[in-house]
């Protein structure tokens, strides 16, 4: 493989200019005025797939010869590279095969046949959809295009850090999502070319901080604690290109938990009217979260790597996200089996401002006596105070509360 350069990266630029978008650069002014410092986000959720993936896929697609186009492509995803390649295969009209985990966001996969690929399904996480494309390959002889092993790829993905430096004067630090090091490699080294001087932070899920611990222990090391929300970084083993490239670039790297990136999505979608898949929302979370601290009016830029999320998905994180930071609060307790059994939990809620979102009553369960029914109730909170201040108004009122 060749050593990816400022050049390459540059002359990947014009290659496919015309087909990948220039995604805005905005201020976050909640994260901003939270930090002291000077956020941005790089919203590549906005580009024409959805995700970064469409530039490094169709740069690669661009320098195949004529005989490997011949022969079909064949690629594993997540979800977003395999709809850079369905697009750049449908442009140049290409047969494109693209083998994902089962897992997959269901609007990643529709979307991918779209773009006229064929979809195969296989495994949990990226590495079980990679072996999987590989035996296909095999079989049929396709142009195999990796998502982030490849020079290529990695040229098409430093283009974002040449869009940065042109949009924002005086970039301090740039916060990047690390799953098998594509983006990041191609970022840093366009990055630290141009200004030596710039931070480079990788954002990373505690569930699969694979490259965290191939740069602990200095060789290319495969992690997996469990599945992920952010599927898009979702690769056990990182590539050996990317690995080498960015043990010499990057300056740290921060995991965040799976709530921390909940938080970080809903954050996005609330305060800054941004979707953003969990794979993007790594870099905020970094922030968010409080594990990265900036120094006073250090301007920073969190790449919102992509915005393909499920609607169900997002469903389940917002009322994640929304239980985490005290906003949506369930609890357990009993009433008086007796006609306004119920009225003196809704006087106190109501008393209290919160809006419940959901009650259930049930005589079955023998916990608290023959003559009493249960309760569980879910309601709208304003913020962790205010849900501990409907507890304790609870308790003085004589009610037993079970979170």
């Amino acid at each position: 493989m060749k050593k990816v350069t400022l050049d390459m990266i540059k002359e990947a630029r014009e290659t496919i200019k015309g087909i990948v978008k220039e995604t805005p650069l905005l201020e976050s002014a909640q994260m901003s005025k939270k930090t002291g410092a000077n956020i941005y986000l790089k919203c590549e959720n906005l580009q024409i797939t959805g995700s970064f993936k469409i530039r490094g896929a169709c740069n690669k697609i661009a320098n195949l010869t004529e005989e490997e186009k011949s022969n079909g492509v064949i690629a594993s995803s997540a979800g977003n590279h395999a709809q850079g390649v369905a697009l750049g295969a449908q442009m140049n009209g290409i047969k494109a095969t693209i083998v994902m985990p089962s897992t997959a966001p269901l609007a990643k996969v529709t979307a991918t046949k779209g773009y006229g690929a064929e979809v195969i399904l296989s495994g949990l996480v990226y590495d079980d959809a990679y072996a999987k494309a590989v035996e296909v390959q095999k079989e049929t002889g396709a142009t195999f295009l990796h998502p982030f092993n490849d020079e290529y790829v990695i040229a098409g993905q430093g283009t974002i850090s040449l869009e940065i430096l042109e949009q924002l004067e005086n970039v301090d630090t740039i916060i990047c999502p690390m799953g098998g090091g594509g983006i990041m490699a191609g970022v840093a080294t366009a990055a630290k070319a141009i200004k030596p001087n710039i931070k480079i932070i990788g954002a990373q899920t505690a569930n699969i901080p694979s490259m965290k611990h191939s740069l602990e222990k200095g060789v290319v090391t495969t992690a997996f604690k469990d599945i992920t929300i952010a599927d898009g970084i979702a690769v056990k083993t990182p590539g050996d290109l990317t690995f080498s490239m960015i043990k010499e670039l990057i300056d740290e790297i921060i995991v965040v938990e799976e709530d921390e990136i909940a938080q970080a999505m809903l954050f996005l979608l609330e305060y800054q009217k941004i979707t953003a898949e969990g794979a993007g929302a790594v870099s905020t979370a970094a922030i968010w979260s409080g594990k990265y601290i900036p120094k006073k009016d250090e301007n920073v830029v969190c790449i919102v790597s992509g915005g393909n999320v499920d609607i169900n998905t997002l469903y389940r994180v917002i009322d994640k996200g929304l239980v985490k930071c005290g906003r949506r609060y369930t609890f357990r307790t009993h009433i008086v089996d007796k006609p306004g059994g119920l009225g003196e939990i809704t006087s106190i809620l109501s008393e209290l401002n919160a809006n419940i979102l959901r009650a259930n009553i049930s005589k079955l369960s023998s916990k608290y006596g023959l003559g009493a029914q249960a309760v569980e109730i879910t309601i709208e909170t304003f913020d962790k105070e205010h849900k501990e201040q409907i507890k304790t108004s609870m308790l003085e009122a004589g009610f037993k509360i079970d979170d």
